[in-house]
């Protein structure tokens, strides 16, 4: 550590500096995606009309149509309510493209706390957390998503009822998910900090398997958008191997932290 505490005053000022750089990295990435918010507003009908056909045996992954939900359209039901779904998917792409800057700004809040050999692993720190996030939105937004519409707006329609769907209760619906499982995806970055900062051990987290396993299904069922088992497992199971990826990885640096001393 540094043997010069930094006053909260300097730590305020030091955190506003970060914020601001981040928000101006974001907005400038805002701007970029705005410009291709059409496009991105197509992509996002991916897990409308689209759904994963995968068979382990014969070893094929692909993606086909579904064909109640093919002419499915979204309507707006208040005159601003398109523009504004336009934002919101700009802003969450925008934030997908700002994701380096923002988590090296954050790095560079904590750094000051961390000992000279720790500081060189901003590298490490904003390529693993930026590739964690977006393979949690990624896994989100072509398997969990299309899965959960595919029941969702399938479940016992027969020829009385016909999906309408809103465009902001859509774009809502898909972007909170996506944001939620990148979120979930930081889980190992989480742990590693825990460790270094020793607040948990690897064998206390270790120990506690069982109730990260409990836990993660928990979590899975209030947060998953359907309610069937098979949902579920899909946000429960990656929790639970992102938990014991970071068991794994912890003790790298609780040795790292101990050699230090």
């Amino acid at each position: 550590m540094e043997d010069e505490k930094m006053p909260l005053t300097e730590h305020l000022t030091e955190l506003r500096k970060r914020v601001l750089i981040a928000l101006g990295g974001l907005m400038a990435a805002f701007i970029i995606s705005f410009n291709y918010s059409e496009d991105i507003f197509k992509l996002i009908m991916f897990p409308l009309r689209y759904e994963l056909d995968f068979s382990v045996r014969d070893m094929y992954v692909n993606f086909i149509q579904k064909d109640k939900l093919q002419t499915t359209k979204l309507v707006f039901l208040a005159p601003a309510e398109a523009f504004w779904m336009n934002l919101k998917v700009s802003f969450v792409a925008g934030l997908m493209l700002a994701l380096p800057l923002v988590f090296h700004q954050l790095w560079k809040f904590i750094s000051p706390g961390l000992n000279k050999n720790e500081k060189k692993y901003v590298a490490p720190f904003v390529f693993s957390s930026t590739v964690l996030f977006l393979i949690g939105a990624a896994f989100c937004f072509f398997i969990v998503l299309p899965y959960a519409m595919g029941f969702l707006l399938n479940y016992k329609l027969g020829d009385v009822l016909m999906p309408m769907l809103s465009v902001g209760h859509y774009v809502d619906f898909c972007l909170k998910f996506i944001l939620a499982f990148g979120a979930i995806f930081e889980l190992p970055i989480i742990i590693i900090f825990l460790v270094r900062l020793g607040i948990v051990t690897p064998k206390t987290l270790a120990s506690h398997r069982r109730y990260a396993v409990i836990i993660s299904f928990i979590l899975a069922a209030a947060l998953t958008p359907t309610p069937d088992a098979f949902n579920q497992t899909l946000m429960a199971v990656p929790m639970i191997v992102l938990y014991e990826l970071g068991i794994w990885v912890s003790p790298l640096f609780t040795k790292k932290q101990e050699s230090d001393g």
